[in-house]
């Protein structure tokens, strides 16, 4: 069945579905602070619908297997709100997907920005039956992803804004003419004239972001190949492992994530992997952006990694993929 009057739409955040039917209501004069913790998404549905292909295919999308990350972790954690129960403080959830099946529905997919909530994202999926939502979502499951992806990068962004290390920021500015949006827990590990390396570091985790840059000479230096071999060769010299002849380098085995991207105006090649340590046992995952210059003479690399070998490492390597997007 092909997907009957599917249409996408930002709505207007003063009118929204209300939790019980298709009545419009006016949202708080005054919103308060999303609740829940990153990487975590409310689906609001009755049971019958949870249980339902529509509830299967949301679980498909959300649940997808994280990319690149030592063991399975999914791009999400979801939980179902009957409607009913969404009141209070469910409502101020960052994250929300609200499944409205009536026959009175015509196929669409809104997108609502603060609805209850600031800085909430709503993802609303109508239509008349279940198969029909079913097959909305998995239709826009790369968007409904993108979208909350999105919404969290933005988040450590803005908590990055409103708790800066500017000191940081305008050193790494002044050296390679552009800079990440540092938190005030980073700190400068290491400095060289074409290289840094900035981290947090807690008892039993490091977040770091690599940045170094070298002449541009070809288009094909931004070839997977030439990017992981560089990233060896300048790990090598720079990010030295705990023990005798060790360092950082690119997992030999695993074939890396490439991809060309554009995030707010800003051009460049991805590529995402695991890290490890020759001669050691350490490592993770890793996500490292290349882009030449603002002038055009040099390649620059920012890179963001993860050390956690007691944790998850999905939430931790988001916070620093925010990070290096935020770069200005």
């Amino acid at each position: 069945m092909k997907t009957r009057h599917l249409t996408l739409m930002l709505l207007l955040p003063a009118l929204l579905l209300a939790a019980g039917g298709c009545s419009k209501e006016k949202r708080p004069a005054l919103l308060p602070a999303i609740s829940g913790k990153a990487g975590e998404v409310e689906i609001v549905s009755t049971k019958a619908v949870w249980e339902s292909e529509a509830g299967s295919a949301i679980r498909t999308v959300l649940q997808a297997e994280y990319p690149f990350t030592p063991q399975k972790e999914s791009k999400y954690r979801i939980y179902n709100v009957p409607p009913e129960g969404f009141v209070g403080v469910f409502r101020f959830h960052r994250n929300i997907v609200y499944l409205h099946i009536s026959d009175t529905c015509r196929v669409k997919m809104a997108i609502n920005k603060n609805v209850w909530a600031e800085p909430q994202t709503m993802i609303t999926v109508f239509a008349p039956d279940e198969a029909s939502a079913a097959e909305v979502i998995l239709a826009q499951g790369d968007k409904i992803c993108e979208t909350f992806e999105d919404a969290e990068r933005e988040r450590v962004i803005y908590n990055a804004r409103q708790f800066p290390n500017d000191a940081l920021t305008q050193t790494v500015r002044q050296q390679f003419g552009g800079s990440p949006l540092f938190p005030s827990s980073y700190t400068m590990k290491k400095k060289t004239g074409d290289f840094v390396w900035i981290s947090y570091e807690t008892t039993y985790t490091t977040q770091g972001i690599f940045i170094y840059r070298f002449p541009y000479t070809g288009e094909e230096q931004f070839t997977l190949e030439a990017l992981v071999a560089k990233r060896n060769e300048v790990l090598k010299e720079n990010v030295p492992g705990a023990r005798d002849n060790s360092y950082m380098i690119t997992n030999p085995v695993l074939t890396p994530g490439y991809w060309k991207k554009s995030y707010k105006g800003r051009d460049f090649t991805e590529i995402r992997s695991l890290w490890e340590t020759e001669n050691d046992f350490m490592g993770g995952p890793f996500i490292s952006d290349a882009f030449r210059s603002s002038d055009g003479r040099d390649v620059i690399v920012v890179e963001g990694f993860v050390y956690a070998p007691k944790f998850d490492k999905r939430d931790y390597l988001r916070q620093v993929e925010a990070i290096i997007y935020s770069w200005h």
